[in-house]
């Protein structure tokens, strides 16, 4: 017997005889999928999550490790900059600054710019931002995080941005 002559025998059209029971036929448009044991395209609905979402969880992420200085390419620091002197302005993605990622349906991939503080070992930082990120991008969204990609844009040294008297100039 076939869903159409289920559907004609009094049954409901989503529901197709498999074996002496009814079972629900899958939508094609929205499959159903798994994610660590909880079903995110369930019968009540679906889950979808923004890549910006998955973009704060990351850069919140990576800020938490020791070392880290600043989030972002120069770039986007420089402007972050100028945008702060703008009274009135805010900036309402720090967040997210200094990370780009694509999101699919059970993955996302992460690239993530950063500015370190000078006498950190730059592999164990990079390797420590990479297993937070993962961490918290996949307990929170439940996507699988396939890559942490990590750029060092720049290195803070000690003195660097601190308020210092100017040194006196070479000539008067």
């Amino acid at each position: 017997m076939t869903a159409k002559s289920a559907q004609n025998d009094g049954n409901r059209g989503d529901e197709a005889v498999t074996g002496g029971g009814l079972a629900p036929l899958r939508d094609a448009s929205a499959p159903a999928r798994t994610d660590r044991g909880r079903e995110a395209g369930s019968g009540n609905g679906r889950t979808s999550i923004a890549d910006h979402v998955v973009a704060k969880i990351s850069g919140m992420a990576a800020r938490e490790v020791r070392g880290v200085h600043q989030m972002g390419g120069g770039a986007a620091r420089a402007f972050d900059a100028v945008r702060e002197r703008i009274p009135g302005s805010t900036s309402t993605n720090t967040a997210a600054r200094g990370v780009a990622v694509e999101v699919g349906e059970r993955q996302a991939a992460v690239d993530i710019n950063l500015v370190v503080e000078y006498g950190v070992s730059i592999p164990d930082l990079a390797g420590a931002v990479r297993r937070n990120v993962i961490t918290a991008v996949e307990r929170m969204t439940g996507l699988e995080v396939t890559e942490v990609n990590v750029t060092v844009d720049d290195i803070h040294l000690p003195d660097e941005g601190e308020d210092q008297p100017a040194a006196e100039p070479r000539v008067r």
